[in-house]
């Protein structure tokens, strides 16, 4: 990297200069007297007011201490807990032990495990981070009651979840998509399995291998700027949490409703912390997890294919579907942490996780000869479909790093290699069996829920005929391989503690997808009939199915066949890219205490991208061209945060920063299609989203799990990326249609972050043990697309996609010594999904508002036993879009709900 003209030149010489006192440094870590280490403490040094949480074994530790005689004061949640006295001498680093006597009734009050001991870890690691975050926090060894990274994160002030299949998947952050958000695994930044997405689905990392989630809001210069939304980093296991060996085993059964499965789960976490001399540790810690689960959903979508112009709307098409999967979810953590001493430490982390979703489609598609409303009856041309794919998808994360610490000096270094990868060896994308005949007195009942229903040959196999089976495999790869280094050192600026920090990152990230397509439409003397592959009869839940597609029978078919005279060479060549994308960024940030209320942090950074990209193109002479193209492009990005403590209850925070996303694969891929009249393109001039942002937020803490905060933000978002049709335009005249990506001038998104927890620990028992934990966010936006209607620029506002105004979590959860009861309601905003034209907003899908309701339940059976139990969609919450109202069908499914049994052993 060249790094020349960069805050890292200003930062070398500051770090290097200026006299510096000699004055001392505490280093110390707290325990219980049996032992165990308790992280997520408040230790604060009573003259000065640095205040620091425990972390990695209860270590703590204060530099550039003058020298003089202080209290060190522990406390959790705002309530004392011990004081010690330390004296601290010039250039010495003073040593300090804080054992807990856990038979004290003061310590029996400290929150270790349960629901109110990982709210207050949450709480107090928000309280007092540089810049505004929100905190998931797992028990004593990792433990989420949520099934996957993605459900513990809906639970979050400003965070909503997108589902595939009822499960919970992406990540939006303050109304921001996921393609928008950054996801890091120990620091290391995770590529995206998905064609053409820089979305990480969550889903694919199960819960078991969890430690702790960060919500990073506003982000700060030595974080990376790929991040409009927000920052989510996942930590996972730590044997140096614990003074002595721990292990957890977890067993569980899950019913599914709709499929009436019954599905399994299995996980065990487990180390130990060795001790090899008096300072040197070595901590090893390993989880693994496994989750086989058999289950379908039913499905009638529209597609938005509608008439709106009559009153009512008269349906043009309609497709059927049922759904049945099996979904494995497999993973293991293995974390490698050394300490040679308590100043120098190096940690090698580990993260593997493989997703199978094996998923059979069968559907029934409608035609409508002349489109009909509901109740009325029509003819038209019905056809039965068939999709049976295998896809896995796997990431695997590996982190080596270090953190030194020599007087005023910290240098921490890490250098990650992360890859994801989809593979889909062989799917059957549409075996089509066509009706022979158009067939008469078809209906439908309903427009939210427009299930077809038919005279008996729409039922009867003998009327089908084998049309055509399209069958394909793929393969996408990202790899993503990084360096950073940073650099701190210590001041006092009079009596004014202060940091200067810089930094420098390179990545280097290389995104591949290929594919092969066959097309089947010669079967020579086969049997066409669907009689001859006809499968079981459908358990439809929404109507009457019929008989289905016999997967099995459509490939031995296959097996029969010519391949190479099916292979379809164009459609091959046009699925296959390769991204280069290369980014170097330095940066320089200075934190201070102005006063002992006032915490600063300014800096600036600078990032640097280099994108080469190739693919292929079908031009308008019926060529298969190679294309090739470059963009590259800087950015200095400014930030100033301040953290103002009003008192000992009670902050506020203000950030003014800036982020750049680039755009997704899929939107500057060089691949295109031209025939003379249509044509289909990435964009590889895309320039990147940028956005300026500003938050101002207030937090009033209460003490035992207790919180009462409002947040206000601002984004300001520049270049934000959106398809269009650019027929009519100077270079496409004579075109009737042309798909592509544009830049839009700007967008922006304004908002407000509600949130309430309290513990009810002052009430008498039993109701001491209640908790509730309550949030909601409400955001407003718009931006502006632009097309050609008949030749001539049209323009129409609209609200930035997948954001809704409102989005929010109620949570009532109680526990004591032996039961521990959560029930979550998880809510959000309808939001547009789709814009389909621009001279209307009819045309526009809709995904209609949710309301999920999930319950848990655990009973401590012993010490080490803890039997589960829990709901997920208890209230069967379906999935709805819609067109124009919520009258007009764009897509229905239904889930059910999947109640779960488990039990878990814990010692540690």
């Amino acid at each position: 990297m060249n790094f020349r003209s960069t805050p890292l030149v200003a930062a070398i010489s500051l770090l290097s200069a200026g006299q510096v006192l000699a004055d001392g440094q505490i280093a110390g870590r707290v325990s219980t007297t049996s032992e165990q280490s308790l992280n997520g403490m408040t230790v604060k040094l009573e003259r000065t007011g640095q205040q620091v949480l425990t972390q990695d074994g209860g270590r703590f530790r204060f530099n550039q201490v003058a020298p003089g005689v202080y209290s060190l004061i522990l406390s959790q949640g705002g309530r004392v807990i011990a004081t010690e006295e330390v004296s601290v001498v010039d250039d010495e680093v003073t040593r300090v032990r804080m054992e807990l006597d856990e038979s004290s009734s003061a310590d029996d009050e400290i929150l270790v495990i349960g629901q109110a001991a990982q709210l207050q870890r949450a709480l107090d690691r928000e309280r007092f981070a540089d810049n505004s975050i929100s905190a998931v926090d797992a028990d004593a060894i990792g433990q989420l009651p949520d099934a996957n990274a993605a459900e513990a994160l809906q639970r979050v002030p400003g965070l909503s979840i997108e589902r595939d299949q009822g499960e919970g998947r992406f990540v939006r952050i303050r109304g921001i998509g996921a393609e928008l958000n950054a996801v890091t695994v120990n620091g290391t930044q995770v590529p995206a399995p998905e064609a053409g997405s820089r979305a990480v689905a969550l889903d694919v990392i199960p819960a078991a291998l969890l430690s702790s989630l960060t919500v990073t809001k506003t982000l700060t210069p030595d974080m990376d700027a790929n991040a409009i939304g927000g920052a989510v980093d996942i930590r996972s296991i730590s044997a140096l949490d614990h003074d002595e060996g721990f292990v957890s085993a977890d067993a569980e059964a899950a019913y599914d409703k709709q499929s009436e499965q019954t599905n399994p789960s299995l996980s065990v976490s487990g180390g130990k912390a060795f001790e090899l001399s008096q300072d040197q540790r070595l901590g090893v810690a390993l989880a693994l997890s496994w989750e086989n689960r058999d289950f379908g959903s039913d499905n009638v979508e529209t597609g938005g294919a509608w008439d709106l112009e009559e009153s009512p709307a008269l349906l043009e098409e309609v497709e059927m579907r049922e759904y049945s999967i099996n979904r494995q979810r497999s993973g293991a953590a293995l974390n490698l942490e050394y300490e040679i001493n308590r100043d120098h430490k190096l940690w090698l982390n580990n993260l593997y996780s493989r997703f199978a979703d094996d998923e059979q489609r069968q559907a029934i598609v409608v035609e409508f000869e002349d489109a009909i409303s509901s109740g009325e009856t029509g003819s038209g041309d019905v056809a039965r479909e068939l999709k049976d794919r295998k896809e896995t998808q796997t990431i695997m994360s590996s982190t080596f790093g270090g953190k030194h610490v020599t007087d005023d000096w910290t240098i921490t270094y890490q250098i990650g290699v992360s890859k994801a990868e989809e593979d889909e060896p062989d799917s059957i994308a549409g075996a089509v069996f066509e009706g022979t005949d158009s067939l008469n007195d078809l209906s439908f009942s309903s427009s939210r829920r427009p299930v077809v229903s038919g005279p008996a040959a729409f039922y009867d196999t003998d009327g089908f005929e084998l049309a055509e089976i399209e069958a394909g495999r793929s393969h996408t790869q990202d790899i993503q391989r990084q360096a950073q280094l940073d650099i701190s050192r210590d001041f006092l600026l009079g009596e004014k503690f202060a940091t200067l920090k810089a930094g420098a990152k390179t990545s280097r990230r290389h995104k591949s997808q290929d594919a092969d397509v066959w097309v089947y439409e010669d079967f020579g003397d086969a049997p066409l009939s669907l009689s001859d592959y006809r499968g079981a009869t459908r358990d439809y839940s929404l109507g009457r199915f019929g008989p289905g597609i016999h997967a099995g029978a459509i490939r031995d078919l296959m097996a029969g066949l010519n391949s190479d005279e099916a292979f379809d060479e164009e459609e091959s060549a046009l699925a296959d890219y390769r991204i280069q994308e290369n980014i170097s960024a330095t940066y320089l940030m200075g934190t201070m205490d102005i006063t002992h209320q006032l915490h600063m942090i300014a800096g600036v950074r600078h990032e640097k991208t280099e994108t080469d990209l190739a693919g292929n193109a079908l031009n308008s002479d019926d060529e298969l061209i190679r294309t090739e193209r470059e963009n590259d492009y800087s950015h200095t990005l400014p930030a100033l945060l301040a953290r103002w403590d009003l008192n000992n209850t009670t902050e506020v925070r203000a950030a003014w920063t800036h982020a750049v996303v680039r755009p997704t694969f899929e939107q500057m891929s060089p691949n295109f299609v031209d025939d003379g009249a249509e044509a289909e393109m990435g964009n590889p001039d895309l320039k990147p989203l940028e956005s300026a942002n500003l938050d101002l937020s207030v937090a009033h803490y209460l003490g035992d799990a207790s919180v009462l905060s409002a947040a206000l933000f601002h984004k300001s978002i520049d270049h934000f990326v959106y398809e269009t049709d650019i027929a009519g335009s100077a270079d496409y005249s004579d075109y009737d249609e042309v798909i592509t990506f544009r830049n839009g001038d700007n967008a922006r998104l304004s908002g407000i972050e509600l949130a309430i927890a309290h513990r009810f620990s002052h009430l008498p028992a039993p109701f001491n043990g209640l908790l509730i934990n309550a949030n909601a966010t409400f955001t407003e936006s718009d931006a502006t697309i632009s097309g050609y209607i008949d030749g001539e620029v049209a323009e129409r506002d609209i609200p930035l996609p997948d954001q809704s105004d409102v989005s929010g979590n109620f949570i009532v959860g109680y526990e004591n010594e032996r039961f521990s009861i959560r029930l979550a309601t998880n809510y959000k905003s309808e939001y547009l999904a789709e814009v389909n034209s621009l001279e209307t907003s009819d045309a526009d899908v809709w995904q209609s508002s949710q309301t999920q309701v999930d319950f848990n339940a655990a009973y401590q059976a012993d010490k080490d036993l803890k039997i589960t139990f829990g709901i997920a969609n208890l209230t069967d919450e379906s999935y709805y879009s819609y067109q124009k109202t919520g009258r007009y069908n764009a897509q229905y499914e239904d889930y059910g709900p999947t109640y779960s049994l488990g039990i878990r052993y814990t010692n540690f």
